[in-house]
């Protein structure tokens, strides 16, 4: 592999909390050098060139939820339209969600995995497995044998546990490996086939509803386990206040947990389901203001380690139909770095804070070592640019699913090139 020169660009690093104009040195897929370095110029002699002069460099966005369907719901997306829209929105690293028609209960389903994307070179896929079999929240998967074959960690998803025995065992076996246990809080008896948040909304509506504290109480059940087991657990998808306290006082009591909220929680609400929007039925659903404020609080005091897309591409149909009828989930991957930087740009969060919620943060609950910009740390890059003010299009989204609420919306700073281990993955045209 060539080795690279990325020039006089504004490097934004969140871990080191670095925001300079420097070059970057990169030498075998990883980076050798920042800044004025002498010492490292003899092995750049002949080096590929790159100007970033007025544009940022950060590190690639890790995406700790992307539902990618392949294998097994091929008609929905596939790897290689999800990875080719990940990387022309600034993604390098997309975490592989489970699901009931894709499990992943076993080493040959994630090698399977890997073949597919090692084909592919566009972005690093990381695995996430199942706790039971099949979801099905019964059986206890090896998950000895999933930690092995290099899974990130385990999760039973949106399905439901048997018992709370159930789950008591799946962490406390998780627990022996060292695997983060990936909950998705839900208490499943409380929501009731509801489709939407409990509220004067859903009254209005008459939408079955689901109410905050199906989602609050599975926390506090969630949090007295892993006292319980000693477990590590990250809460996925926190839409409600009440979550938020929990886990600000859990975090509070030593316990090693992290938390996640999806990037389209932070800006819709439930009100944006008054007209029936299928495209705004989303799991856990758009809840009230107040609970868009505690989120927002939330990443802003450290309580929220990480915002993800939770990216779900749908065929066309999925959302032909009456809201309940349709199925929930955004395809949101390409809305992430925008949606982020919008609240930089919003004076929501610092900028160097808004990006460690995309790279820094998500990179160590995974326990990647990447998402910074360091000596030794892959070149998994990318370079935007600012001043640039686009359009989000159905006809300009790479992903397979076409199902977003944020078409129209206008974003600042555009993706120009997304680098992978220090080799071009993605570059915009140049008539952009």
């Amino acid at each position: 592999m060539k080795n690279l020169i990325i020039q006089q660009a504004r490097v934004l690093d969140p871990n080191s909390r670095t925001d300079q104009i420097a070059n970057v040195y990169i030498q075998e897929g990883k980076i050798a050098a920042i800044g004025d370095q002498s010492t490292v110029l003899e092995n750049f002699q002949d080096a590929e060139k790159v100007n970033a002069a007025g544009l940022w460099l950060m590190p690639g966005a890790i995406d700790l939820a992307a539902w990618l369907r392949e294998p097994g719901l091929d008609h929905k997306a596939s790897l290689a339209s999800e990875t080719r829209a990940a990387v022309a929105s600034g993604v390098t690293t997309l975490c592989y969600q489970p699901e009931p028609a894709t499990t992943i209960d076993n080493s040959a389903a994630v090698n399977l995995i890997r073949k597919i994307n090692q084909g592919l070179q566009l972005a690093n896929v990381e695995v996430i497995g199942n706790m039971t079999f099949k979801l099905e929240g019964k059986r206890l998967c090896n998950i000895g044998g999933l930690r092995r074959v290099g899974c990130v960690g385990v999760t039973n998803g949106w399905q439901p546990f048997e018992s709370l025995n159930v789950m008591r065992r799946a962490m406390e076996y998780t627990s022996t490996h060292d695997l983060t246990v990936f909950m998705y809080p839900l208490e499943h008896g409380l929501a009731a086939g509801g489709v939407m948040h409990e509220g004067e909304v859903s009254t209005r509506l008459g939408l079955p509803a689901i109410p905050a504290a199906a989602e609050t109480v599975a926390v506090a059940q969630i949090i007295a386990l892993m006292e319980l087991t000693g477990s590590r657990v990250h809460f996925c998808r926190l839409s409600a206040a009440g979550s938020v306290r929990l886990i600000r006082q859990a975090k509070r009591d030593g316990l090693a947990v992290t938390a996640d909220v999806a990037a389209h929680q932070l800006y819709l609400t439930e009100r944006n389901v008054l007209d029936f929007d299928p495209l705004c039925h989303v799991r856990p659903p758009l809840r009230a203001q107040a609970d868009r404020d505690a989120l927002l609080q939330g990443l802003s005091d450290g309580t929220i380690d990480a915002i993800c897309s939770d990216h779900q591409p749908h065929e066309l149909d999925a959302k032909l139909a009456p809201f309940q009828q349709t199925e929930p989930g955004i395809s949101s991957l390409e809305t992430l770095v925008p949606l982020t930087l919008r609240l930089a740009e919003d004076g929501v969060l610092p900028l160097l804070q808004a990006l460690r919620k995309i790279t820094f943060n998500p990179a160590r609950i995974i326990g990647s070592n990447a998402g910074c910009i360091a000596i030794g740390a892959p070149a998994d890059l990318v370079l935007l640019k600012p001043d640039v003010l686009w359009d989000f299009t159905l006809e300009t989204m790479l992903s397979q699913g076409k199902n977003t609420p944020f078409a129209g919306w206008s974003f600042n700073g555009q993706v120009r090139r997304t680098f992978l281990a220090g080799r071009t993955v993605y570059q915009a045209p140049e008539a952009n």
